[in-house]
């Protein structure tokens, strides 16, 4: 063999050994990049790919053993919580009760319950529900689900819920102790559909007008409201209060819907506008049937988001007066998005602004504001819920209704008539009886030991003539001393009427419901009775002022309500503070 062909031999191997070391480098130098040079990898990119990259060598790397599922969770809401208050994660394990509170059902076994020492206490039987069906009764006790026993440390309301709660078709065997009798009771319970009300109550007062109690804005309230009006106006309603004190919100679709019915055609209800959302205009169609119906609107200090739109509309339309205290302040709306997992974002996609162009969020810083946490709390001690004076309001943010009424922005509605907190005979023993649940809890002793001789009245009416001769003042300060509460006699009878309100009407709930609760405090209640003044005496329309202040130029709004935040489309949900509830639904 010549030297010619060994070196052509030789030449037609170099392209593969070139090829070979080319690969090699590739694989040893990300070797190297990876283990050995910072990580930098492509991170820079993008932020998204620099979050991704992080939990990847979190996985990869970190000393030692993560569960990044866990760890994705508790992100979540640190993140969505720097863009505002309002904005959240929901995990898939309480998606479903989320949702639910809006969608007008859930599938339960039907009743409300109440736990005292660490035992369910059935307080009343959902009518027509599973456990009615099968023989539960109001005072039965709750001891063993599914052939466990449940009773100790081990019960709170979440767990119970999770218990009794299901799929619909389900059963679910109860264990339960009867007072009367010897052994244990067991009742297989199907699960079924049980009802949830966003209006609690709709009747009249006085013979004349009408009050409803609006809870929340969900799926099924508009359809509420029209049953509730056809009622009234068929007993001759000669004017409407619709009461949203503690309504902290629901879905805005519902708040147009209900706007609606009350304003004549072509009356903005509201409008919303994002970053990504285009101005989207929500106009009255004029096929609302109460449009002259004398209207007056109750909010307070958690009437919240979808209870403002509804409040606004009708104040910045002159359509009816407000009356109460100054509203919340949420002018977000967010859109729910759901991922594949079963958990779920609400994020702020737009703001929403009343008719008269104003935005009413108050204002917050990005991230965790303990400031505006606290903001109830703050209105409190600067005596907003005693005085209209204490009320400082942006001037500047300023506003006019069609009649040329003057309106503010940027922190919650402002009510035409303001009523303060009422305090008559509050005292320190009544607030320490009060906050320690000691009211509620010797009040459902009570209906529980008397609940015999208490059935037997049908009305609120005469439970409390009945509970009136019954000396519960001087039988609750001897329980309440039982359980840590010195007897203040001076202090006792100061507080009476607060106290014989509080015990009459916790048992009135406790053996009529809540809809025969609000008859008995609206007797008393300043709000609603300030309402009443205003609808007696014909002025529930208001006037233009006398002498009407010159409106802005152009419709355009202020760089300041620009800057005001968040609102959106038609299935977007707002959400506010949500409040603990002495009894639960299951």
């Amino acid at each position: 063999m010549t030297a010619d062909n060994n070196n052509n031999k030789k030449n037609r191997f170099v392209p593969f050994l070139m090829a070979v070391c080319v690969v090699v480098g590739i694989v040893v130098g990300t070797f190297y990049a990876q283990h050995f040079s910072g990580n930098k990898l492509g991170i820079i990119n993008t932020s998204s790919n620099k979050l991704n990259a992080l939990l990847r060598i979190i996985d990869d790397q970190y000393v030692d053993t993560v569960k990044m599922t866990d760890l994705v969770e508790e992100a979540m809401p640190l993140i969505l919580s720097e863009l505002d208050p309002h904005s959240s994660y929901i995990p898939a394990k309480d998606l479903q009760a989320v949702n639910a509170e809006l969608k007008g059902s859930f599938s339960g076994v039907g009743i409300q319950f109440t736990i005292q020492d660490d035992t369910i206490h059935v307080n009343s039987v959902v009518e027509g529900g599973p456990s009615e069906k099968v023989g539960l009764l109001a005072g039965d006790r709750i001891v063993e689900i599914d052939d466990s026993l449940f009773v100790g440390k081990i019960v709170n309301n979440n767990e119970a819920m999770r218990r009794l709660k299901g799929e619909k078709g389900t059963q679910v065997k109860l264990g339960i102790y009867r007072p009367g009798e010897k052994e244990l009771l067991y009742f297989t319970v199907i699960r079924g559909d049980i009802p949830t009300r966003s209006i609690d109550t709709a009747y009249l007062i006085d013979g004349k007008f009408g009050y409803v109690n609006v809870t929340k804005f969900g799926e099924t309230t508009y359809t509420e409201l029209l049953i509730a009006l056809a009622q009234l106006n068929q007993a001759d309603c000669e004017g409407l209060i619709v009461d949203l004190r503690g309504n902290t919100g629901g879905y805005m679709a519902a708040a147009i819907q209900m706007v609606n019915e009350f304003l004549p055609n072509h009356r903005l209800i509201v409008y919303t506008e994002g970053r990504k959302e285009p101005r989207r205009d929500y106009h009255s169609n004029g096929t609302g049937s109460n449009q002259k119906l004398p209207l007056v609107v109750l909010v307070d200090e958690s009437s919240a988001s979808a209870s403002e739109i509804f409040a606004g509309a009708i104040q910045d339309n002159d359509r009816g007066t407000i009356v109460g205290r100054r509203s919340f302040g949420k002018g977000l709306v967010q859109q729910p998005i759901e991922f594949s997992d079963g958990s779920a974002i609400r994020l702020t996609i737009a703001r929403y602004y009343t008719p008269s162009g104003r935005c009413i969020q108050k204002p917050y810083d990005k991230g965790n504001d303990e400031n505006y946490e606290m903001d109830l709390i703050t209105r409190y001690e600067h005596g907003e819920f005693f005085s209209a004076d204490s009320i400082k309001q942006n001037t500047t943010d300023l506003y006019y209704t069609g009649l040329g009424r003057p309106v503010y922005g940027g922190g919650g509605i402002m009510p035409d008539i303001f009523v303060p907190q009422d305090t008559t005979g509050m005292t320190s023993y009544f607030r320490m009886a009060a906050t320690r649940g000691l009211i509620v809890r010797y009040t459902f002793e009570y209906t529980d030991h008397h609940r015999s001789e208490l059935q037997a009245f049908k009305t609120s009416e005469e439970l409390v003539k009945y509970l009136k001769k019954q000396n519960l003042l001087n039988l609750f300060a001897t329980y309440a001393e039982r359980k840590g509460l010195k007897r203040r006699n001076n202090l006792l009878y100061q507080s009476k009427t607060l106290f014989e309100q509080s015990l009459y009407g916790n048992i009135v709930y406790n053996m009529l419901g809540k809809e025969a609760y609000l008859q008995y405090l609206n007797l008393t209640d300043k709000t609603v009775q300030k309402a009443l003044e205003v609808l007696r005496s014909g002025t529930s329309f208001p006037k233009a002022p006398e002498k009407e202040p010159q409106k802005p130029a152009t419709d355009e709004r202020s760089e300041k309500t620009i800057a005001c935040v968040d609102t959106t489309a038609e299935k977007a949900v707002s959400d506010a503070p949500t409040y603990s509830v002495v009894f639960e639904l299951a």
